[in-house]
C-alpha cells in the first residue's frame, strides 16, 4: 500500500478471540460477550520523511484500516521519534478520532517537527489504534527506522 509516494512501512493485524481461540486448538464456540475481541484491523504508517511543505520538517502519518468485527472510528496516536544516541526520544506527537481509511489525507494523523539543522539522524514513528467503544489491545506499532537529514 502506498500513501503519496510515501511506503508504508509497517501493518499490524489483530485477531478477535474467537479467531485466537481456533488458532489456538481450542473451541470455536462463540465467545461470551465480555471475551469478544476487536475483530480484525490494521495498522498503518509510513516512512518518517522531510514533509514537501516549508519550513523543513520531520514528517510521518498513521492510518488503521478496518477488516472485520466491531469499531467504526479509532483515536490513532502517533509519536515522533528520534535516536539521540542510544535511546528513543519523541519529540512530536499527535492524535485524531479516525474512520477506517487508506491513508488519504481526511484518514490520517500527521505528526512532524521543525529541523533545526541537516545533520543525518535516526528516525522512526510508534503508532496506537484505540477502538472507540471496543475493548483492544494495549500494541503499538513501530514504523521501520529510517535515517533522514533533520536534527532537532
Amino acid at each position: 500500500m502506498s500513501n503519496g509516494g510515501h511506503s508504508t512501512m509497517y501493518t499490524r493485524v489483530l485477531a478477535s478471540a474467537t479467531l485466537t481461540l481456533v488458532l489456538l486448538g481450542a473451541s470455536a464456540a462463540p465467545a461470551p460477550a465480555a471475551l469478544k475481541g476487536p475483530g480484525v484491523f490494521v495498522t498503518n504508517g509510513d516512512r518518517v520523511h522531510i514533509s514537501s511543505t516549508p519550513p523543513r520538517t520531520a514528517s510521518a502519518h498513521a492510518w488503521w484500516t478496518h477488516v472485520s468485527g466491531p469499531g467504526t472510528k479509532a483515536r490513532v496516536t502517533i509519536w515522533l521519534q528520534m535516536k539521540s544516541g542510544s535511546k528513543w526520544h519523541s519529540v512530536a506527537k499527535n492524535a485524531k478520532n479516525l474512520k477506517s481509511g487508506n491513508g488519504g489525507s481526511a484518514r490520517r494523523v500527521v505528526a512532524r517537527k521543525t529541523c533545526a539543522n541537516s545533520k543525518k539522524r535516526q528516525w522512526r514513528t510508534m503508532i496506537d489504534v484505540d477502538l472507540i467503544g471496543v475493548p483492544d489491545s494495549p500494541e503499538k506499532a513501530y514504523t521501520e527506522t529510517v535515517t533522514v537529514k533533520c536534527g532537532v
